[in-house]
């Protein structure tokens, strides 16, 4: 590289390298958060993660159509001339890079921020969804003929009966009290621990037959059926799954005429006596794929992580030839390998190997890795960190 030729320009990189050498980790966890941020998009293809965590470009022109998986990025690693090239001072092609890096970030922040919105207000949502007939919503699951509405007179009740009760529950409901409707009531939805009827009484008794019906262990639900409100919150909740399946996860999906709005519940309800009214709490079997496709955000992490990585990767690059030739000098003699034990337990002995071979560049380096009382002159780092050889570690397990 022509950028060797220039004593000065590398004095002025000694103080940059440093900043690239703290700056590392923060480098490494925005790309570990970035492969975070695709598994929480692809939730439900976590098994198919791996494969979006790709380093397309800055190879040969042949292999820049292909996917190109980070190991293979890195083993066929080439300088990026087009990018950042060499006749740029070495500050230049540094600040290029960690300013690519710091939009990115900002760019990460913003996009997983409204990610983070629409899941909150989605879950906000579902939770309502959940448990039993006690806590649960009730707008999914009632219709509006299943009330007597805009009657001065009469109202409609729900009431949760325990299975074991069903029968206690039709031969007693109407002497609950006086002025009850007969024949008034209708199992409409039940789960694992009882059912919901209706009821229809005269509004003067109600609270008469909610005391009676207390004692005799049926429980009211307190519920007031508003159409406008229920469409409302089944149109928002459709909106939100839309919004999430459509903008940000790789598969857009439609719902059948019909089919139920909610997500899969941890309670089965079974609504009754209506065929054309969805089961809530089971999961929509009637959804049709409207195509396979990447959401934008999908989209801009798989692009923009890529980006990164490369971006890591040439910083890497940088700081082995800028410390290489402070350590050496000039003029350029040494040779950038990568090393990948087969086993995490070789590691130790590749090290011990690696040590023995190249101790004679650095003596001082070599001896405090046997003894850690003895200090480098000059250096601020731990003694395990150094070695008589320019080392720098690559991590390529980010989902870890």
């Amino acid at each position: 590289m022509s950028w060797g030729n220039s004593i000065p320009l590398l004095k002025a990189m000694l103080w940059h390298l440093g900043e690239l050498s703290r700056d590392s980790l923060y480098m490494y966890n925005l790309i570990k958060r970035m492969a975070q941020s695709v598994v929480e998009v692809m939730e439900d293809a976590k098994g198919k993660v791996q494969e979006n965590l790709l380093a397309n470009g800055g190879l040969k022109e042949k292999m820049k159509c292909l996917k190109i998986d980070l190991t293979s990025f890195v083993t066929h690693f080439e300088w990026d001339m087009a990018k950042y090239p060499v006749k740029q001072p070495l500050v230049g092609v540094a600040d290029t890079l960690t300013k690519q890096l710091s939009q990115i970030e900002m760019d990460l922040k913003s996009r997983t921020a409204a990610y983070d919105t629409l899941r909150l207000s989605l879950e906000n949502l579902e939770k309502k969804s959940t448990g039993n007939l006690f806590t649960r919503t009730l707008s999914d699951i009632v219709n509006k003929e299943d009330f007597v509405l805009d009657s001065e007179y009469l109202i409609t009740l729900l009431v949760i009966v325990p299975k074991q009760s069903y029968t206690q529950w039709q031969k007693t409901y109407e002497s609950l009290s006086d002025m009850v409707v007969p024949r008034s009531t209708k199992l409409i939805a039940e789960d694992s621990e009882g059912g919901l009827f209706t009821v229809t009484l005269f509004r003067k008794v109600m609270d008469d037959f909610k005391t009676k019906a207390k004692e005799n262990k049926f429980t009211v639900r307190e519920f007031y059926y508003d159409e406008k409100e229920i469409k409302r919150e089944r149109e928002e909740m459709t909106r939100l799954l839309s919004d999430k399946k459509q903008q940000y996860q790789t598969s857009c999906v439609a719902l059948k005429k019909g089919s139920s709005t909610f997500p899969d519940h941890k309670v089965k309800v079974t609504p009754l006596g209506n065929p054309d009214r969805p089961a809530a709490g089971q999961p929509d079997r009637e959804r049709e794929s409207e195509g396979e496709g990447e959401g934008p955000l999908l989209r801009w992490l798989k692009v923009n992580f890529s980006e990164a990585f490369i971006a890591w990767i040439h910083i890497k690059a940088l700081r082995v030839f800028v410390e290489s030739v402070l350590r050496y000098g000039l003029p350029v003699n040494f040779q950038a390998v990568l090393l990948q034990p087969h086993k995490k337990s070789s590691t130790k002995r590749l090290r011990e190997v690696l040590n023995s071979v190249f101790r004679h560049l650095d003596e001082v380096a070599a001896a405090s890795i046997l003894d850690a009382s003895v200090e480098i002159p000059g250096l601020q780092l731990n003694n395990q960190d150094y070695f008589p050889y320019v080392y720098f570690h690559i991590d390529l397990s980010l989902l870890d």
